[in-house]
């Protein structure tokens, strides 16, 4: 069977659409259908049950995302490891928010090369919808998100949750209304109900950004005010360059571990989960 059929497969299962499937791996719509017919043909049975406002699977189909998973998984394994140098034993990749990188990531690469000296470290940073699709579809080991996505084949455990708070390039309390130099960090879809309901009054930020650190290095160039997690900002707060706002209500941020139900290698994401789980 061919890798890139059962990828077709995988990614109409998870969106139920072909076309939504043939957008997100950038082939035409009639590509992916004939992939899916030739598993069909070999396999000898219906996946998809094809209807006007999509598609849905067929027990048969339901049966197949398991070794479809299994299959892709492993040749994305393969292609890494097949490829390492004599010192290096295997590879483990690790999908990363953008938001989470600088708190955690380099604290955990130092303790994965620490530890481990003979495993290779691999990164990728993306948002979190992105990474869990890479997760699936076996291009990763593990992931950091904020989403706690609960799909069969994978498994996901609340790793941390951030507080984040409110401050400022200068002493104030907080406000209502539109604050002028106020800079919207948009951290998720619970932050944004959250922050509207704690400030019904608020209208749209001068700058929103969709990265923390975007708009910290904003903060700390040009002076206004955003949340950020604490063990961000504690640093800063310590040396006076940041003051916490008074009054201003906090948010709760959880962050989720994602990892395979059947890995490839166990061994290998217990050891990285492991090792996670020391630097939080």
């Amino acid at each position: 069977m061919n890798i890139n059929h059962m990828k077709a497969f995988l990614e109409v299962a998870r969106n139920g659409s072909f076309q939504l499937a043939a957008e997100n791996l950038y082939i035409t719509q009639s590509t992916v259908s004939a992939r899916i017919k030739v598993l069909e043909d070999q396999l000898n049975t219906i996946l998809f049950n094809r209807k006007r406002d999509g598609s849905e699977l067929t027990a048969a189909g339901r049966n197949f995302v398991r070794y479809a998973t299994t299959v892709v998984r492993a040749w994305e394994q393969a292609k890494q490891e097949i490829a390492l140098p004599e010192e290096m034993d295997a590879m483990v990749s690790l999908g990363v928010q953008l938001n989470l990188w600088q708190q955690i990531t380099p604290a955990w690469i130092e303790q994965m090369q620490s530890n481990s000296p003979q495993i290779g470290t691999r990164v990728v940073m993306d948002y979190s919808d992105s990474l869990l699709s890479q997760l699936v579809d076996g291009e990763l080991d593990l992931a950091l998100t904020y989403v706690n996505r609960q799909q069969s084949e994978l498994r996901t455990e609340l790793l941390m949750e951030d507080v984040l708070v409110l401050v400022a390039s200068e002493q104030r309390k907080v406000r209502s209304g539109w604050v002028k130099d106020y800079v919207f960090v948009d951290w998720g879809d619970e932050f944004r109900e959250a922050h509207a309901l704690a400030y019904p009054d608020s209208q749209a930020p001068r700058l929103s950004v969709g990265i923390g650190m975007v708009g910290l290095d904003y903060i700390l160039n040009y002076g206004g005010a955003g949340y950020f997690p604490e063990r961000m900002i504690d640093a800063l707060v310590e040396t006076g360059r940041l003051f916490y706002v008074e009054d201003a209500p906090k948010f709760k941020r959880p962050v989720f571990l994602s990892y395979p139900k059947d890995p490839v290698s166990p061994e290998l994401v217990a050891m990285a989960r492991g090792n996670l789980l020391h630097v939080v």
